[in-house]
């Protein structure tokens, strides 16, 4: 008999771009080798220029799309990305209780790569309280971490505080992403509440970043419905983000897209 393909749920928001969301959720699904699904919460109007209007789809048809999807293509894995409102944060982290959906990643997708804010603030208690206990990763920016943790986020120090305040509050472990350090070096750090793992690489200097927060939150998740280790996961996530941008496509005039189509592993 034929493996089994292991599908994976995208709980998040439809880019019209095609970068970043559940389009590029799906194409990095594809690229790992799982069967992508996906819940729309929100439909944008965006490209690489920015943001110009985010419209919350309403809540019986999110729960009704995660239902669908759990009840007939059981996800190995699953992730959430741009929640909107704090309604349907609360509504996506009953869903998630109520089928037991494994291997949950949450990127707490707050503001764009443009500066365009994507949560309403009430949102934030929300995730802190009721999504960040369900995870078993959490993949915040500088930014993200600053506000799910409280202080300022800006250098690796500050970042290892954080991951592990989220640790603390629930999180199964904590990716913080240092893509928007102020140096010529970007370090990621991961905590999983018992071990520290740090990578370190060159920042690349290019505009293509729309969607890397995306992308790399849908790469871990897809490794986790292989059965790969979370640091495996991790890293393997990284590696493929950074491939994806190195050889981006270059579309667009403002912050381009990566290219989904480069190997998921070396």
């Amino acid at each position: 008999m034929p493996q089994r393909l292991p599908v994976v749920l995208s709980i998040a928001g439809s880019d019209s771009g095609g970068g970043a969301g559940i389009q590029a959720d799906l194409k990095t699904f594809h690229a790992f080798g799982t069967f992508g699904t996906t819940a729309v919460t929100a439909v944008t109007v965006q490209d690489t220029r920015g943001v110009a209007g985010v419209h919350p789809v309403p809540l019986d048809v999110v729960r009704a799309q995660i239902r669908a999807v759990a009840e007939d293509l059981p996800p190995a894995a699953c992730k959430t990305g741009m929640l909107a409102t704090a309604e349907l944060a609360g509504a996506v982290a009953a869903a998630i209780r109520e089928y037991s959906l494994p291997n949950y990643v949450l990127d707490p997708v707050m503001v764009a790569t443009s500066g365009d804010r994507l949560l309403d603030r009430d949102a934030e208690r929300t995730i802190v309280n009721e999504l960040l206990p369900l995870t078993a990763l959490a993949t915040p920016n500088l930014d993200e971490a600053a506000i799910l943790a409280g202080f300022p986020v800006e250098d690796p120090s500050g970042m290892r505080r954080a991951a592990a305040v989220l640790v603390e509050r629930g999180a199964g472990a904590a990716l913080l992403k240092g893509g928007h350090l102020n140096s010529a070096e970007i370090v990621d750090v991961l905590f999983d509440g018992r071990e520290w793992h740090e990578w370190r690489r060159p920042k690349l200097d290019t505009t293509n970043t729309h969607g890397t927060g995306c992308t790399l939150s849908s790469a871990v998740a897809a490794g986790l419905a292989h059965g790969r280790p979370l640091r495996n996961a991790v890293e393997d996530a990284l590696g493929y983000v950074q491939r994806a941008i190195r050889h981006a496509p270059g579309l667009g005039s403002g912050h381009g897209p990566l290219n989904h189509m480069v190997p998921a592993r070396e």
